[in-house]
Parts: C-alpha cells; sequence; structure tokens
C-alpha cells in the first residue's frame, strides 16, 4: 500500500520526539566504572591538521577536487589515547579553520570520567550549532578511547558479531571512459561498485563499466537528476544493468516527487544530502527507501548509532557510508556496518597518504580488526 506522504508527516514531530527517548547508550557497565576512577585528571585533547591526496581526481555531478582536509584529533586520559578524525570535504562548509575555532573553545579538561559519554558529547553539540564533522572527531577519539579502557572493540561493546558485515562498494567517480576502466580495473578486488552519475553521462558511464565487469552497482546521483518522470525512467533502465539501489536521486528539498519516486520505483532510493541528523530520519519515512549515515554529518558514533536503530523501527533501508577519510574515521564508521543492509566504506582507499592502519577489506567484504576502541594503529 501507499504511504500517504503528507498525513504521515503530520505525525513526524512525534516521531523524532520519540527518537530522543530512546534508552541512553550505557555500554560502559560496571567494568567502565572501576577503571573510570583511576585518574582526577581531566581528558586532554589535542588536534592537528592533514590534507588527504586522492588517487584520482574525485568528480561527481557537482564538483571535482583531488584533495580533502581533515583534522585529526587525540584524546588523552590517564595514558591511554583515543584518536578522532574531521573530514571537511567543501561542500560540508567545514574547513580546518572553522574546526580549529570549534575545537579550541572545548574545555575538555572539565570532564575526569571518560564513561561519561552523553554527558560529554551533549556539552560538545551545545558549544556551536553547526561544525558536525569537528564534533564527530571528539565523538570518535572519546568511542576509540572508552573501547581502549574497556579494551574490547566497539563492535562488541555493542554486542554485534563480526561475521555479519557486509560488502563495501568501491567508488567510481565520473570521468572520460578510458579512465573509467581503469579506475575499474583497480577495483577488481571489490564485488560490488558505486558509480557516481547525474552529469548528463549515465549511460556512457554504465555502459563503459559493464564492458570489462558484470558485478552489482549501485548509482549516486548527488541530487542531478530535475524530472521525477525521467528519473523513473532511468532506474528502470539502471535495474535492468544490474544496479541494486539508487542513492540521492533529486533535489534533497524536493520531497513530495522524491515520495512519488520512491513509490514507483522498482529499486530502492536511499538519502544521502538529505538526511543529516537524528531528527531528519522520521522525516524521510516515506520519502526515501532508506538513508546512508556518515558520521561527518551525524557527529559521530553515537548519533549515528542511534539513526539506525530508529530508521530499523521504521522499515527503513540503512546503508552506512563515509567521506574521503583516513582509516580512523572510516573504521569508526565500519564498527555499525555489521547492522546495516550495505556498506561504502571505502574512503580511505581512496587516499594516498593514511596514516592509519585500521578495517581491512578482503574479498570485498569489510573485516573489522579485534582491536579495543575504533580498531585503528597510528603509523
Amino acid at each position: 500500500m501507499a504511504i500517504d506522504r503528507r498525513k504521515f508527516l503530520g505525525n513526524t514531530g512525534l516521531l523524532a520526539g520519540a527518537a530522543f527517548l530512546l534508552p541512553a547508550m550505557n555500554s560502559c557497565g560496571g567494568t567502565g566504572a572501576g577503571k573510570s576512577k583511576r585518574s582526577g585528571k581531566g581528558l586532554k585533547l589535542s588536534f592537528e591538521p592533514y590534507e588527504l591526496q586522492l588517487k584520482h581526481v574525485f568528480t561527481i555531478a557537482s564538483f571535482s577536487r583531488t584533495t580533502t582536509p581533515v583534522m585529526l584529533t587525540k584524546i588523552e586520559w590517564d595514558g591511554i589515547v583515543g584518536y578522532g578524525e574531521a573530514s571537511m570535504p567543501p561542500y560540508l562548509g567545514e574547513s580546518h579553520e572553522t574546526a580549529a575555532k570549534f575545537l579550541s573553545s572545548l574545555n575538555l579538561r572539565q570532564f575526569s570520567d571518560p564513561f561519561r559519554l552523553n554527558e560529554i558529547l551533549s556539552y560538545v553539540d551545545a558549544v556551536a550549532e553547526g561544525n558536525c564533522a569537528a564534533k564527530a572527531s571528539i565523538d570518535i577519539a572519546l568511542h576509540d578511547l572508552i573501547g581502549k579502557l574497556l579494551e574490547k572493540p566497539w563492535f562488541k561493546i555493542w554486542g554485534y558479531n563480526q561475521e555479519n558485515t557486509p560488502l563495501t562498494t568501491f567508488t567510481i567517480g565520473m570521468d572520460k571512459p578510458d579512465v573509467v576502466i581503469e579506475k575499474v580495473k583497480e577495483a577488481s578486488p571489490y564485488k560490488m561498485l558505486k558509480v557516481k552519475i547525474g552529469k548528463g553521462t549515465d549511460e556512457e558511464m554504465i555502459n563503459t563499466i559493464r564492458k570489462i565487469t558484470d558485478v552489482p552497482l549501485c548509482v549516486d546521483v548527488n541530487q542531478g537528476w530535475k524530472d521525477k518522470q525521467e528519473a523513473l525512467d532511468k532506474i528502470h533502465w539502471l535495474k535492468e544493468q544490474g544496479v541494486v539501489f539508487v542513492e540521492q536521486p533529486m533535489d534533497k528539498h524536493n520531497f513530495d516527487d522524491m515520495a512519488w519516486l520512491t513509490q514507483h520505483s522498482p529499486l530502492p532510493t536511499i538519502a544521502d544530502e538529505a538526511i543529516q541528523r537524528l531528527d531528519d530520519v522520521a522525516k524521510l519515512h516515506g520519502v526515501y527507501s532508506g538513508i546512508n549515515i556518515k558520521l561527518m554529518k551525524c557527529t559521530g558514533m553515537r548519533e549515528a548509532h542511534k539513526m539506525m536503530n530508529v530508521a530499523r523501527s521504521l522499515e527503513m533501508k540503512v546503508m552506512i557510508g563515509c567521506m574521503t577519510e583516513t582509516s580512523c574515521g572510516v573504521s569508526a564508521a565500519a564498527q555499525l556496518s555489521p547492522m546495516v543492509d550495505w556498506a561504502d566504506l571505502d574512503g580511505n582507499l581512496l587516499i594516498s597518504n593514511d596514516p592509519f592502519k585500521g578495517i581491512e577489506i578482503v574479498g570485498g567484504k569489510v573485516i573489522l580488526p579485534d582491536r579495543p576502541g575504533i580498531g585503528v594503529i597510528k603509523i
């Protein structure tokens, strides 16, 4: 039965409110409480700017780039260090300057117990609006620290089975056919590809890829399609080409056309630019089939975990994604991967200067390290 979107949206305030009534995450238990009393010192935050170098020019429907600015963070407590990261592609509106300003404004020294996770992250979120990637860098570092104190990786703290991790897609950006062929050949170990389209070369991109591989594809349109009927026609054609879902086909503000498209589409539609934080999830029910959760947009692991649970309660599909990031950010996101439908965790694979070692991809499948915290090692 088709969902009456307008009728549903009348109740989204209730659902959004209910999202915040989910039980507070208290994964640390008695063991953590005991360890947290070892030190009376406050949390020590430090950070440094870093520039990711992409292996190839990265092109989507609206822009191209060869680098991504990130801010690498550390939170130290009682001699243990947790690592975090803020990845800030320009379209998010954050930069080295904004992140440094925000992080410099924080006073984490006031917190002498890192296990007061919700209190600390609520404080960080309230210091200033926006700055979601910078906030995510604190969230990730704090989760890493707590996991190390508990001597457990977060997928185990959450109770997830690491054997249930999905395949990850490998992203093929828009380019000339010969370059696309080169990229696809480099991606031969991966069992599913994510193809950037939406700039007038959709069929050329797909046909070029299909000349050399028959692996399942998903497509990311990045809001590139403007007409809902044309979009539906393209989705029918894409289904015939072995595409399994379509990410952000139309403008993120165009709720009515997206709801119509989702209702008629033979493939699931996944929100990306249209979804950011927890209170967005219920608003998109009936508009998209599912959501793509990214730590850099939602402020980190704590909120991503809540978003996943709310989406599941609404019977929506869930994808865990990333920006171009180091293995720090990608490995943090991967802690949720055993519970999602799809993963797009290739951001670290697209760069040439990764300062961390974290998750691995074997046969296209996400392999979570058994190391504590988010599972990364600084190299």
